[in-house]
This record gives C-alpha cells, sequence and structure tokens, in this order.
C-alpha cells in the first residue's frame, strides 16, 4: 500500500482467493475508463434485427391481400424479418386448406425478395410463418 500511495496509484486487489492474495498497483479510474469505451464500442458493432408482424385471414379478399403483401416486402426491403400470422376462427379450423394455399401465395409473391425461415407452424388456431430478407 506503502508503495502505491508514493506512485499516486491505486492497490487493485486481482485474486483475493489466493494463498497470498494478489494484488496490483495501476490507476483504477484510468481502467474503468477503458472498460467502458470497450464495451462503448462493442455495441456500436452489433446490429439489432427487428421483427415485424402481419395478421392475415384465410378468407382475406385479393386487394386486401396485396396491400398486406406491399407493406410485407417493405419491411423486407428495409432488412427486417417479418412474422405472418394466419388466424383461424369458427369452422375455418376445419377448412385449414385455404390457410396453406393462402401460405403458398404469400411463399411465391416473396421469392425474390425474402426466404422463409422455417416451414410453416401451427399453434391451436394460429399459422405461424416466418420470413427473413434475402442477403444480397
Amino acid at each position: 500500500m506503502h508503495i502505491a500511495q508514493e506512485k499516486g496509484l491505486d492497490l487493485v486487489e486481482v485474486a483475493p482467493n489466493a494463498n497470498p492474495p494478489v494484488c496490483k498497483i495501476m490507476n483504477y479510474g484510468k481502467y474503468k475508463y477503458i472498460q467502458n469505451k470497450k464495451a462503448q464500442e462493442s455495441k456500436k458493432k452489433q446490429t439489432v434485427i427487428q421483427i415485424k408482424e402481419i395478421k392475415m385471414r384465410p378468407r382475406i379478399e385479393e386487394h386486401d391481400f396485396n396491400f398486406k403483401l406491399k407493406q410485407l416486402l417493405k419491411f423486407l426491403k428495409s432488412g427486417a424479418k417479418v412474422k405472418v400470422n394466419i388466424f383461424l376462427r369458427g369452422r375455418e379450423v376445419e377448412n385449414i386448406d385455404n390457410a396453406y394455399t393462402l401460405i403458398n401465395r404469400v411463399k411465391e409473391a416473396i421469392e425474390e425478395h425474402g426466404v422463409l425461415e422455417n416451414n410453416p407452424k401451427r399453434e391451436g388456431r394460429i399459422i405461424h410463418l416466418m420470413i427473413a430478407p434475402k442477403k444480397i
């Protein structure tokens, strides 16, 4: 401690459980500053992936489908992933073929702009479909 005080630095305990405890003489304020700068730099390089969501029904009209498709393509071009949810109500659950034809229409429409991340998943009355933008 005496040597650290003479040099105007801090005595930092590095390994307190070691026998004898290991200490280091350093400028602790400067050390913390450098650690914060490294953390900020790593945050800058990080990319945040957004997930947008579009909701549809199996008996969607043509104009509504085109509008939703236009939004989906806009999201993909901006670099966001898109989650398409198809909601089934009442007897639509029994006639699930309509929902899968809608999924096929979406697949065909986004072939140039996006890629399916996984096969459509059915959870109760909802069918999920994840679409990621194509890499350029």
